[in-house]
């Protein structure tokens, strides 16, 4: 009798549409939707969605607000612990950047029929490693099922409310702080392509899996003044500078040269190895921004970039970017400074 033929696993990439925080929806079809919706917030509400904000923040009591955040996505690598790593991370990320301190977290699943149920197992192994790594328990969460798995995490957190840092408050004369290099989105469509090294594979996984804990501790400590912080993701390094400029009614000039990219990157770029994503971040914001002459449409991908667990961003007064750079650097955070805060029109100015 004639033997069955085996059926070959399939990847985790292979089973998702987009990777990671690429699979957002389009910051302008999101735009056009939230617009059209009138939600009556409470004075209690410090922080909710008019801004774009990377958590909303609800005041408990004269010294206490509650800050919370959700983020999950398709899968980003194949392997099953990294990837709830790199979401758990991910998601933990937004209370960092609220200069918050998370308290606990519930799981988000969507995983289909036909993956093995150890593949889950693995997964929820991958978040709770993060969570034990930020300090924090998982006290339960919801699950479904769906023929693309997704996971990710629902975070509490809690901060003084005269402490809570938003995207809105960088001032002209700031300098521009990035902690994590460019450039995972553009990886990581290389990894599904079957085209990236080991060395980047292994390089990218590792930095969309750390933590962003130590950054948002130092931005938080209170050591210097930050006016504005939030977390670079699926809309691009120009995409959340941007918000961050509208909060302000400011303009940015970012320095081309001092902006970190992660090794590989740019020469994928120009191979046109560029997720979705990040072709339409840059669609969306290109008409707020200024490039310098005949720069080479990969380059301005690059910037543009969906970042799945990117870098903290924040808007640092320069008599403080020293300190702030020296302090980050002593919790072991390879910090850039990248631009500028000006007066003027929001939007970014690209030089160098």
């Amino acid at each position: 009798m004639a033997g069955k033929k085996s059926v070959k696993a399939k990847r985790l990439t292979e089973m998702s549409h987009c990777a990671g925080c690429a699979a957002k929806l389009k910051a302008g079809d999101l735009a056009r939707v939230l617009g059209g919706l009138k939600t009556a917030a409470p004075p209690q509400a410090l922080v909710g969605f008019t801004t774009s904000d990377d958590a909303a923040v609800y005041q408990l009591a004269p010294g206490l607000a509650v800050v919370e955040t959700v983020d999950f996505f398709p899968p980003i690598v194949d392997d099953p612990f990294q990837f709830g790593a790199i979401a758990a991370a991910n998601a933990l990320s937004d209370i960092w950047a609220m200069g918050a301190k998370p308290l606990f977290a519930l799981n988000l699943v969507c995983f289909p029929d036909e993956l093995p149920l150890k593949v889950l197992q693995k997964i929820l192994a991958g978040g709770q490693s993060k969570a034990d790594e930020a300090g924090i328990p998982i006290l339960g969460g919801h699950s479904i099922r769906d023929p693309e798995p997704k996971y990710g995490m629902a975070v509490t957190g809690v901060v003084h409310p005269k402490k809570v840092f938003t995207n809105a408050g960088a001032k002209p004369g700031d300098v521009l702080i990035l902690t994590k290099p460019v450039g995972t989105g553009i990886a990581t469509t290389a990894i599904k392509r079957g085209l990236a090294s080991k060395a980047l594979q292994k390089r990218v996984t590792a930095q969309m899996a750390t933590l962003n804990k130590a950054a948002g501790e130092v931005f938080a400590s209170g050591a210097f003044k930050v006016h504005a912080l939030t977390d670079v993701t699926g809309y691009g390094l120009l995409g959340h500078l941007l918000e961050m400029m509208t909060g302000a009614k400011a303009k940015a000039l970012l320095d081309l040269e001092r902006i970190p990219l992660i090794a590989e990157v740019p020469a994928l770029a120009e191979q046109g190895v560029v997720p979705g994503g990040t072709k339409t971040n840059l669609a969306h914001v290109k008409s707020k921004v200024r490039f310098p002459e005949g720069l080479p449409e990969h380059i301005q991908w690059l910037l543009a970039d969906a970042q799945t667990n990117g870098g903290l961003l924040a808007s640092v007064p320069a008599r403080h970017a020293l300190k702030a750079v020296q302090a980050l650097e002593k919790a072991g955070v390879d910090a850039a400074l990248i631009g500028e805060v000006q007066a003027g029109r929001p939007g970014i100015d690209v030089v160098g």
